[in-house]
C-alpha cells in the first residue's frame, strides 16, 4: 500500500467492504421482518438504514466519477452499472424492498469502491470538486474532503446498523479497523 492520501482510502476501502460483508452476514441471519422492523433508528429500520447507504454512496460516487471525468482521470469502475440510480433521488428512498437485491447492490458498490481506490492517482484527491449537494446547493472544496467524508459517512451509519442488528438479537463481531492489520 502506497503512503498518501490515495493509500489511506485504499485502506478504508478494505474496510468498508469486510465491515459491509461482516453486517451483510450477521443480516441473513434475521427474519425479512426483524430488518425492517422500525426500531427507532435515524431512518427506522436496519433495512431502510442499509438502503439510505447505498443511496448516499452512489450519490458520492457519481461526484466522484465526474471529478475524475473532469479532470482527465475516469473511473471506469464507476460506470453506469454501478451508479444505476434515479437522477432524482432522496437520501431516506429504498431502492431495494428485497433483501437479496439490497445485499447483490451492497456487493457490487463495494467491489467498485474497493477499485475505485486502486485506481486512485495519488493526485486526485487534492483536485477541486464542484457539485450540487442533495438540496441543490452548489459546493466546492478539495476531494480528500468529500472521499473522508464517504468513508465516515458509511462507519456512522453501520454504527446505527449493528445496534439494531444487536437489539434485533444479532451480532456483527469485531468492528475494529485495526483488526485488518
Amino acid at each position: 500500500m502506497s503512503d498518501g492520501f490515495a493509500g489511506n482510502y485504499r485502506f478504508l476501502a478494505r474496510y468498508n467492504g469486510w465491515m459491509n460483508g461482516k453486517l451483510y452476514e450477521a443480516c441473513d441471519a434475521l427474519t425479512d421482518e426483524a430488518r425492517k422492523q422500525d426500531r427507532g433508528a435515524f431512518f427506522g429500520s436496519l433495512h431502510r438504514t442499509l438502503n439510505h447507504l447505498v443511496v448516499a454512496d452512489q450519490a458520492w460516487l457519481r461526484r466522484f466519477a465526474k471529478c475524475g471525468v473532469d479532470n482527465g482521470m475516469p473511473f471506469p469502475s464507476l460506470g453506469v452499472e454501478v451508479l444505476d440510480m434515479p437522477e432524482a433521488y432522496t437520501l431516506d428512498m429504498v431502492l431495494f424492498e428485497d433483501w437479496a437485491a439490497l445485499k447483490a447492490k451492497r456487493a457490487q458498490l463495494d467491489e467498485a469502491i474497493e477499485q475505485w481506490a486502486a485506481d486512485m492517482p495519488e493526485a486526485y484527491p487534492q483536485l477541486t470538486m464542484h457539485y450540487a449537494n442533495s438540496k441543490g446547493l452548489q459546493r466546492e472544496h478539495a476531494a480528500w474532503m468529500a472521499i473522508t467524508h464517504f468513508f465516515n459517512h458509511q462507519t456512522h451509519h453501520r454504527g446505527q446498523a449493528t445496534t439494531l442488528l444487536t437489539q434485533a438479537g444479532g451480532a456483527v463481531g469485531v468492528t475494529d479497523l485495526i483488526a485488518l492489520v
